[in-house]
């Protein structure tokens, strides 16, 4: 009987997506056992990445329209529509993305999210009931609003004039017009892959911790975290609705709070979703071993983190998990309890971050034969020498 070794990485971001990293660790697997049934079930954590990875998994059709970008420029952006199960899956950062823009015109006080709620409804347009929408890598902090006003919604300032639908607005909000909202909202049902359980706002709110990342200075940070406080404050009076301390209401610059807030959507940790949606569970039950790998496995990869989902699921089955990753943090070792047995660096020895990724799938390739061997070492039985 063949070994069957499930192979389950996320991306290495900036080098290989998910499903390229994949096809290198098999690689590196059929050097050492040429006959070994290898299952590639590429993962996403609802990071950048996702929209190849449901494409792979579920033999998805990859559907292009054109979208407002995050400063409400012009692109083409993809989702994943699988036709026979009503299912879309939108990306955030395919639209809405901080990958999107230069340094030079990174500022959340005049990005959107518009660009999303646009592949939202083109989602509904290719006839999508249920929507898988990941949220991470967002150039904004805009509260959703953008995506909100892309479905029908108004956003009215104490005049009654619309506001324009970029972060820095929030604060002027003051009512929401819901008269035009898209009717096919009310027959959808919408999951939010967030991989963060920041509120919307304060000290660990959504402007605070992230939008200095995405350009913002002390003064636009303070601004936007009492825009948002605006924005949970109106959203309760006029829609009903909580969200200043909801877990995950902080991602992408609130848009997770947004989702939930303007389209009823439920969050959850992306890579539970990602495991439920792509099988994972099923194809490691009949698996020998498990591997994983990532661009960076630390003591943050267990909150969550796609390699931690992999080996959460290996470790029930009762199948062993290895993670290989690109740059190995400090505190690993709180990783063995859920099911990672070791974790191993693609670097062979001291080299440059930019030469690393540049052979980065090369890398992955050999350091899985590596550790494949190991694994077979481990396995072997032989005579005890008296």
């Amino acid at each position: 009987m063949n070994m069957r070794i499930v192979v389950a990485p996320n991306a290495f971001k900036g080098s290989m997506n998910a499903v390229q990293a994949a096809e290198a660790m098999k690689k590196g697997i059929l050097a050492v056992i040429p006959q070994c049934d290898v299952i590639c079930v590429p993962v996403a954590d609802g990071g950048d990445g996702l929209t190849e990875v449901m494409l792979a998994g579920l033999s998805g059709m990859r559907v292009e329209t054109m979208v407002s970008g995050p400063r409400m420029e012009p692109l083409s952006a993809p989702f994943c529509m699988v036709p026979s199960r009503k299912l879309a899956v939108v990306e955030m950062a395919k639209a809405s993305g901080l990958a999107l823009l230069p340094k030079a015109r990174h500022d959340p006080t005049r990005t959107t999210t518009y660009g999303t709620g646009e592949l939202i409804r083109a989602a509904m347009d290719s006839g999508a009931t249920r929507i898988i929408v990941g949220i991470g890598g967002s150039a904004t902090c805009d509260g959703g609003i953008g995506m909100a006003a892309a479905l029908g919604y108004r956003f009215l300032d104490e005049t009654g004039t619309p506001v324009e639908p970029v972060g820095g607005s929030l604060g002027a909000i003051a009512s929401i017009d819901r008269r035009n909202v898209d009717p096919r909202l009310d027959g959808i049902s919408v999951s939010v892959a967030c991989d963060v359980t920041n509120p919307l706002i304060g000290d660990n709110g959504a402007s605070v911790v992230y939008s200095p990342q995405k350009g913002a200075t002390p003064e636009q940070v303070t601004r936007l975290d009492e825009g948002l406080t605006n924005l949970a404050r109106v959203i309760r009076t006029d829609l009903g609705v909580a969200i200043a301390d909801m877990p995950g209401a902080g991602a992408a610059g609130g848009l997770g709070g947004g989702l939930h807030a303007f389209v009823g959507a439920d969050l959850k940790p992306g890579i539970d979703l990602v495991i439920d949606v792509v099988g994972l569970t099923a194809a490691v039950a009949s698996a020998d071993f498990v591997l994983t790998a990532e661009g960076r496995i630390d003591r943050q990869t267990r909150f969550n983190k796609a390699p931690a989902g992999v080996a959460r699921t290996a470790k029930a089955a009762g199948v062993p998990c290895i993670a290989i990753c690109g740059g190995v943090g400090g505190g690993i070792e709180s990783l063995y309890d859920i099911g990672i047995g070791a974790v191993f660096s693609i670097c062979s020895g001291p080299q440059s971050l930019a030469a690393a990724m540049q052979d980065a799938e090369g890398l992955l390739a050999r350091q899985t034969e590596q550790v494949v061997r190991t694994f077979l070492a481990g396995r072997s039985r032989r005579p005890v020498v008296q």
